[in-house]
């Protein structure tokens, strides 16, 4: 990355894991583990059962489905998926909410990891995670739309220059962790690998669960580029796991218009919602020919990241106002700023702010609404494999946000646990956000939200 250049936004890591465990009694297989596929590298001849060591505990296995780099998918279903991920990340925040303080998540990162799960799902199980995600195609029109939306965010990313030119890099990458004695649907792992791009590694939970947690911490790390170092804490795995599933996604781009450190920040007061004023460091300058909005209680702005394919958005509500307008704030308030939006020259002020989230998902998926997915012999992931006891006994999702003079940096991980059992400035607009604010992090080129929070005391 060039350092007059630096501004970055890296936004990582949504990975599911998925420790699903069986009976005394194994479950028939209905195929070999050994038939599996490794779409990084795909078989040139009939497949064999020879498998490819590519750690000291995990193994590649093959097959004959290969990741559709090239989905046929028509433009109303991209839409009608990144319409419902949008609709599902307001869902969340309202959920969310209620916690104290500053918040921030990763709902594309939350979705795609529970589409993974969901292509195992079926019957209430299935229906009760369709209508809280909005996932309103079915599976086999909802699984190609994400893999189509995954290779469109990759080509994001800049090409020209190295890694440490690029303005721009945008990475979503998968893997799964499968138990090699133990018996997955065939179908199931075909639609995974075909949609979601990942290679199936064959690994004995039962036998080496301590050192298969450090192995995928290290997957995880590696793909995050540092940022995550322990996603999977002591205790994670044991000898009941069965399968892991793991989702990365890294994000770093440039501002179009950065801020110069010791030049454009100078300590300002920043008003929390109690009436207390607190000394925070204020970035200031002229953004050329922004989208900007204000409305009734409001006003937004967008700024964009380097190459106008990514922007971050910022809303905010009037003094006073920020807890009614919370209330309302849904994904067609958001839509509609959006239409508003028009270019202008604005004279902005931004707090510097970096804070982190740890949190548990399933009391927020409960209460909108997905119940069965998380109680033993309710629950209905016959899709996955042959069995009536696998449920998901816990969701982790901790995420850390920096925003200053060089970037936004953001990360965010989840694990997911199943267990059986223009022209001259019009400087009149001026939008110094000395108070609460929400903001996203969005693709604009199909308009998903790759991160949403909210800062109540950037000192936090």
């Amino acid at each position: 990355m060039k350092t007059t250049k630096s501004f970055l936004t890296e936004i990582a890591i949504l990975a599911v894991l998925l420790a699903a465990c069986r009976s005394a009694a194994p479950v028939a297989p209905t195929q070999t583990a050994t038939e599996f596929f490794d779409p990084l590298n795909p078989p040139t001849a009939t497949p064999t059962e020879t498998l490819v060591p590519i750690t000291p505990s995990a193994k590649i296995a093959q097959a004959n489905v290969a990741r559709d780099t090239h989905p046929s998918v028509p433009t109303e279903d991209l839409q009608a998926l990144v319409q419902g991920n949008n609709a599902f990340a307001f869902d969340m925040y309202q959920s969310m909410r209620e916690e104290d303080g500053n918040m921030v998540f990763s709902p594309y990162s939350i979705s795609l990891a529970l589409a993974m799960a969901y292509a195992g799902a079926r019957g209430e199980t299935e229906a009760q995670m369709a209508d809280v995600l909005h996932f309103d195609l079915p599976q086999e029109k909802l699984h190609p739309a994400f893999n189509k939306l995954s290779l469109e965010l990759d080509e994001v990313n800049d090409s020209a220059g190295t890694e440490e030119t690029q303005e721009v890099q945008l990475e979503v990458t998968n893997s799964l962790w499968a138990q090699d004695s133990y018996s997955f649907r065939q179908e199931y792992l075909d639609t995974i690998a075909l949609n979601y791009g990942t290679g199936i590694r064959l690994v004995d939970f039962i036998n080496n669960y301590n050192p298969l947690l450090l192995e995928i911490n290290s997957w995880v790390r590696e793909q995050t580029k540092g940022k995550i170092n322990g996603l999977l804490p002591e205790g994670a795995l044991d000898d009941q796991t069965r399968m892991v599933l793991v989702n990365a996604v890294y994000f770093k781009a440039d501002w179009l218009y950065n801020f110069i450190e010791h030049h454009d920040t100078w300590n300002e007061p920043f008003y929390l919602l109690d009436g207390t004023i607190v000394e925070t460091p204020l970035m200031k300058r002229i953004m050329w020919g922004v989208s900007y909005a204000k409305g009734t209680g409001w006003q937004a702005i967008e700024l964009p990241y380097y190459g106008f394919t990514t922007s971050m958005i910022i809303i905010v509500p009037d003094k006073e106002n920020f807890t009614s307008f919370e209330d309302g704030f849904d994904v067609s308030v958001y839509n509609n700023i959006l239409r508003f939006m028009k270019s202008r020259d604005v004279y902005l002020g931004l707090p510097k702010f970096k804070f982190g989230k740890n949190l548990s998902l399933v009391s927020q998926l409960s209460k909108m609404g997905i119940t069965d997915a998380f109680e033993i012999g309710n629950a209905d992931f016959s899709g996955m494999a042959e069995t009536d006891e696998l449920g998901i006994g816990n969701i982790l999702h901790e995420t850390h946000i920096s925003v200053d003079e060089e970037g936004t940096e953001a990360v965010a991980a989840t694990s997911v646990l199943m267990r059986e059992v223009s022209g001259e400035p019009d400087l009149d607009i001026e939008l110094i956000i000395d108070r609460p604010f929400i903001f996203v992090i969005r693709d604009t080129v199909n308009g998903q939200i790759l991160f949403i929070g909210r800062v109540l005391n950037p000192l936090e």
